[in-house]
């Protein structure tokens, strides 16, 4: 009986040992999957697939394709897409390019980057990135300025042999932004971001209805109001030190007082 409680004491032993290790060699879920970023792409601007800023959206395609997505872009941000083609083993030249459009689908220069690049026959892949310029919160209506709302990417191949067309490529696009902060200020905003069926969603608010919108994508904090700023703050400060300056700038040349030798009553 003693030998048979000891021995049923290590088995329980080895048992509670191997459980964490089995707890621990179980898969984890991927980032991918917790990210909830998008594995397709749109095939035009009304099907772009919708990404967050610090998402990396993967997508399978054609070489000849039109590749789609869509994010949010807000006063005050400079986004930055980067893309990734990764090309079949066998593949003649090919040149691919990255466009990026505004919420009126008006294409937006890139202020930097490599946007158009070409592969060199077998190479794996090849990367793209546009930096646009800075989101303004207001522009005049004949300016080109990047204004708040979506922006689209297209991806495609725009010089390809006929004998590479249809052929599979895996894309990876991701954008990124900087905040640009008061530098980029300007008087005055946008009575609603540009935002696809951002005018039907107005008049459903109005009639108390519910109704379908083209984009729901936003970001994170919500579109700020354009008026405030981090320039205000600068302003004051300037104001005060101004002030400050003013009141000593009195004081070193004021004097001390009358002149000596000079009667009260002159």
């Amino acid at each position: 009986m003693r030998v048979t409680h000891v021995v049923s004491a290590a088995l329980l032993t080895l048992g509670l040992a191997a459980a964490p290790a089995a707890a621990d060699s179980s898969p984890s879920p991927s980032a991918s999957e917790d990210s909830g970023a998008p594995t397709a792409a749109g095939t035009s601007f009304r099907t772009a697939a919708e990404i967050e800023q610090g998402q990396q959206a993967t997508a399978n395609g054609s070489a000849g394709d039109y590749l789609y997505w869509s994010f949010p872009a807000d006063a005050g941000q400079r986004p930055t897409v980067k893309a990734t083609v990764k090309l079949p083993d066998t593949h003649a030249a090919q040149t691919w390019q990255l466009d990026v459009y505004d919420g009126l689908r008006r294409r937006q220069a890139c202020q930097y980057g490599a946007n158009t690049r070409t592969a060199a026959q077998g190479t794996a892949s090849v990367e793209l990135a546009c930096t646009l310029r800075t989101v303004r919160a207001w522009s005049e209506t004949w300016a080109n300025d990047p204004l708040p709302g979506t922006y689209y990417v297209r991806l495609t191949v725009v010089n390809v042999p006929t004998s590479d067309l249809g052929l599979t490529v895996d894309t990876e696009v991701r954008v990124d932004s900087k905040d640009i902060g008061g530098s980029a200020a300007v008087d005055g905003s946008l009575a609603e971001p540009l935002v696809p069926g951002v005018a039907v969603r107005s008049e459903a608010e109005e009639e108390d209805s519910s109704s379908a919108v083209l984009s729901s994508i936003e970001p994170d904090d919500g579109w700020s109001s354009g008026w405030w700023s981090d320039r205000w703050v600068w302003t004051g400060v300037g104001g005060v030190l101004a002030a400050l300056a003013g009141i000593g700038g009195y004081a070193l040349t004021r004097g001390s007082g009358r002149p000596r030798g000079v009667p009260p009553g002159a």
